[in-house]
């Protein structure tokens, strides 16, 4: 245990780092913020209990702070840590217990409100509707509430749980528990791990919480006046118009107001200018109307609604005039889309058919580049409409369905569920590469962008001055991108290649879209789960110089998290498009996941990642990359695949398996690996043998399993000796590496965090 300070302001864990240590604040207090709260720690709280893999939230330091700090990768780091303090391990106890019933009090609080919110919001809307019927009066359609359900929550707390926690901390018992643990390392550290385990899924449901009601707030009041509250607004405004008493309507008005108060989750000025335009407005203009009849409006015709009706839902002429095409074309568009709506067969592959979606593909992605430029340079933000196009592919609304097409309209107020740091919708990440954040991404003929157009020189289609013009156009470098990665990304992560259309159709929504999306944080805990399983599949060695201190070439290793471009399909497959960004090792990977899929996206992610491991290996290699004589995964694993038959460790079933593996891989080496890859991370790792004992063995040295896996295997006689030979391997390698750290120290040299992160590493 070590003692650290920090500065007011001083980020002390970002949201989503892994969890390297916990920090007892011995002194000052300490933020702890997230998208649903800030907390303020104080004095005897400790950071990173309510976490296990990678923290929650962001913790800054609100004063000049002191925290005692604890490496925590398992329990035995913290076991280490406390052994024979016993005041520090009381300490540490009673924060936990209490930073429990903390969060138990902010949970019980959020699900009394979840309950609340959604309770109200379906009463009202069924009250609406009970109205309009009584009231003779056409009511407004309001989709969001055909999927408008109760939390379903993954993380809770039972009520034994909450009163548990509440009854020791709250009623005088605390002390007399503490005491009683403090007696025994064992009971004490079981306690202090109980208590995190319960706080992290506490917090996790809370999470789930405010998720929920950050999707659905907007049901009930939002910036675009598509929610309950409007509904009732015009309904008091037609109620007037037709004479009827509107005080009942407006108390109901004035309940829903003060309950919109007191959720306290919107933004106040939102509040406030809605509120007021209620209050201010002057219902009485419609009483004077002498000539209005119930259930009749004017001064507009039936026909009139059917054609504004009708207007607003031509989505395709509205998506196809924004992209500048004339209304000839839109009517040609209007009528290829007709014609393969209509198909007897969509999923036919006769030539006929093939040519359809080939015409329909060619004008979406002409349609898709034409918007997406117009939207960059226009100074508006792009209509709902526009935004469904550019991130989910819909043109159609007949094509993909009414309900799923309003669900879809509605999900454009919650892109950001789809992107964060590491993670984009298509429409997103073509806008990093026209505000220059990354370059386009390899073609199919693995050019990328400068070597392709050093290829258009060579070929004479541009002379040396066009070149250098078209290596910073911004315009350029988006078609290159749509025209290769997006068209062709597209199409194989759809799954069923023969039968692709870009534009999103009702039957590839098999399950509903809510349930089909693929958010950030889906992918992200899929992404987490092979990290904790594999924690070395995203590292790289990078070379860290400093000649001046005695450090002229040392190879360290940097975790490299890939670019996750979602692209816009509900499709079945991911993909590995380039293991990095560029020409240096440490740029990010670029995979693609459709936006929509009903498959595992545990299992997606493992297939794509094998596909990575072996990529960035022959990538690393180089031209040695199946040369035995450079030991690395691909070459041993070729060696062993191309040699199995005589091979002397393999048994006669195992080379039957290798060789129905290769036929079913198309004789294809890394496609063979793959499969091993998945069966060493879902089955393996569980102590489950899928793996013969040469392939075994290669995947132990490239591939290993994190420290906690490894203890928990090393009993077993199959990983026995293996583990052991990687536990003095890397013990050598730690060892060599303090010495280096120690002799730079020495020379003036400060160890920052790269090289901390390296040391880390090998202790994984």
């Amino acid at each position: 245990m070590e003692t650290i300070k920090v500065q007011k302001n001083q980020i002390i864990a970002k949201q989503k780092e892994k969890v390297k240590a916990w920090y007892l604040i011995l002194e000052g207090s300490v933020v702890q913020r997230n998208s649903y709260a800030r907390i303020v720690l104080n004095k005897e709280s400790v950071i990173g209990v309510s976490e296990k893999d990678r923290f929650l939230c962001d913790y800054i330091a609100r004063e000049d702070s002191v925290l005692a700090v604890f490496p925590y990768n398992t329990a035995d780091d913290l076991i280490n840590a406390l052994n024979g303090q016993e005041s520090m391990r009381g300490t540490l106890l009673r924060a936990a217990l209490k930073q429990r019933q903390m969060l138990l009090e902010m949970y019980a609080g959020f699900k009394n409100l979840v309950r609340q919110f959604h309770t109200f919001v379906e009463t009202e809307y069924n009250d609406y509707t009970m109205l309009c019927s009584q009231m003779r009066i056409d009511g407004q359609g309001f989709t969001r509430m055909d999927n408008f359900k109760p939390l379903d929550m993954v993380h809770m707390a039972e009520n034994w749980e909450v009163n548990n926690s509440t009854s020791l901390t709250k009623k005088g018992y605390l002390d007399e528990y503490i005491k009683l643990m403090q007696k025994d390392d064992s009971l004490c550290i079981g306690a202090i791990m109980e208590a995190s385990y319960q706080t992290r899924r506490v917090m996790q449901g809370i999470i789930e919480m405010v998720d929920y009601l950050k999707y659905n707030q907007d049901i009930l009041l939002s910036e675009s006046e598509n929610d309950l509250f409007h509904l009732y607004f015009e309904l008091v405004i037609q109620a007037e118009m037709n004479h009827y008493d509107v005080t009942p309507l407006k108390e109901r008005m004035d309940k829903i107001a003060e309950v919109i108060r007191k959720l306290n989750i919107y933004d106040d000025k939102l509040v406030s200018y809605r509120l007021n335009e209620y209050k201010n407005h002057d219902f009485t203009q419609y009483a004077m109307d002498e000539f209005a009849t119930p259930g009749e409006d004017d001064n507009v015709s039936d026909d009139e609604w059917d054609e504004e009706e009708e207007e607003s839902e031509d989505c395709l002429e509205h998506i196809l005039t924004y992209a500048g095409y004339t209304p000839e074309r839109i009517e040609d568009m209007r009528n290829l889309i007709r014609k393969y709506r209509e198909l007897p067969d969509m999923l036919s592959t006769d030539a006929e058919v093939f040519q359809l979606r080939k015409q329909l593909s060619q004008v979406f992605y002409d349609a898709y580049y034409k918007v997406f430029m117009n939207v960059m340079k226009d100074d508006d933000e792009p209509t709902p409409i526009i935004e469904m196009f550019l991130n989910f592919g819909f043109m159609d609304v007949q094509m993909v369905g009414e309900d799923n097409a309003n669900i879809l309209y509605d999900l454009t107020e919650h892109l950001e569920l789809c992107n964060s740091e590491h993670i984009f919708t298509i429409f997103e990440w073509l806008k990093t590469i026209y505000n220059g954040q990354n370059e386009p991404s390899k073609n199919e003929f693995d050019l990328d962008y400068a070597g392709y157009l050093a290829e258009l020189k060579k070929t004479g289609k541009v002379n040396e001055k066009q070149m250098r013009n078209y290596a910073n156009n911004r315009e350029m470098k988006v078609k290159f991108e749509i025209q290769n990665m997006f068209t062709s990304g597209n199409r194989v992560t759809y799954g069923r290649v023969s039968t692709f259309c870009p534009i999103l159709g009702e039957n590839d929504l098999i399950n509903s879209v809510d349930k089909m999306l693929v958010t950030a944080q889906k992918i992200e805990e899929a992404m987490n789960k092979v990290r904790k399983v594999d924690f070395s599949v995203f590292y790289r060695g990078v070379v860290f110089s400093d000649p001046d201190k005695g450090i002229n070439r040392e190879e360290i290793m940097k975790e490299v998290l890939p670019n996750i471009i979602l692209m816009p399909n509900a499709g079945t497959r991911a993909m590995m498009w380039q293991e990095t960004a560029g020409v240096r090792r440490d740029t990010p990977a670029r995979y693609m996941f459709p936006i929509f899929t009903a498959v595992d996206l545990d299992d997606m992610m493992v297939e794509t990642t094998g596909r990575y491991r072996w990529e960035i290996c022959r990538k690393i290699q180089g031209v040695h990359w199946n040369d035995i004589r450079d030991k690395s995964l691909t070459a041993e694993y070729c060696d062993y695949i191309q040699f199995y038959k005589k091979n002397h460790d393999l048994s006669t079933e195992a080379k039957e398996k290798i060789k129905s593996a290769l036929l079913r891989g198309k004789n294809n080496y890394r496609e063979v690996f793959v499969k091993d890859y998945q069966n060493w991370i879902k089955y393996e790792s569980k102590g489950s043998f899928r793996l013969n004992k040469v392939s075994r063995e290669i995947l132990v040295t490239y591939c290993p399993f994190s420290k906690e896996i490894r203890e928990e295997l090393k009993s077993n006689p199959m990983y026995q000796n293996a583990w052991q030979r990687y536990d003095i391997l890397i013990t050598k390698k730690i060892q060599r590496i303090k010495g280096v750290y120690d002799k730079y120290q020495k020379a003036g040299g400060k160890i920052t965090d790269e090289l901390k992160d390296n040391l880390e590493y090998y202790m994984m």
